[in-house]
């Protein structure tokens, strides 16, 4: 049981930093970042999505609102995905995406068998 709560966490950690400083990137607008972003249409937009990104990581690691967090970073990150498809760049959403749907699954099975009991953190 240690060893799947030690897991819970690192995969848990990972999956919401990878978000909030990817919004930070986007605050700071890095001139990498304004780049890329502006390529693909929505380099004016910075600000509301690295604070999207942020606030959206916050309600997934705060136990109470995991479950709405976990389904904005999706849509977020789903999105994200479109978006490279639709311009043939890199996927970098698919990392973020995967970590983010293994520690909420780890975190509250009930997130995707409703039949499971919730785990408590």
């Amino acid at each position: 049981m240690k060893a799947k709560k030690i897991i819970t966490i690192v995969v848990t950690a990972l999956a919401s930093l990878l978000p909030v400083f990817s919004g930070i990137m986007k605050l700071s607008k890095s001139p990498e970042i304004v780049q890329t972003l502006t390529k693909v249409g929505v380099g004016g937009y910075l600000i509301p999505l690295g604070l999207m990104e942020i606030g959206f990581t916050a309600l997934f690691v705060y136990p109470k609102t995991m479950k709405i967090g976990f389904i904005l970073l999706t849509c977020y990150f789903a999105g994200a995905i479109a978006t490279e498809l639709s311009h043939g760049t890199a996927f970098n959403a698919v990392l973020p995406l995967t970590l983010i749907w293994i520690a909420a699954f780890l975190r509250d099975p009930s997130v995707f068998l409703p039949g499971k009991a919730t785990v408590a953190n």
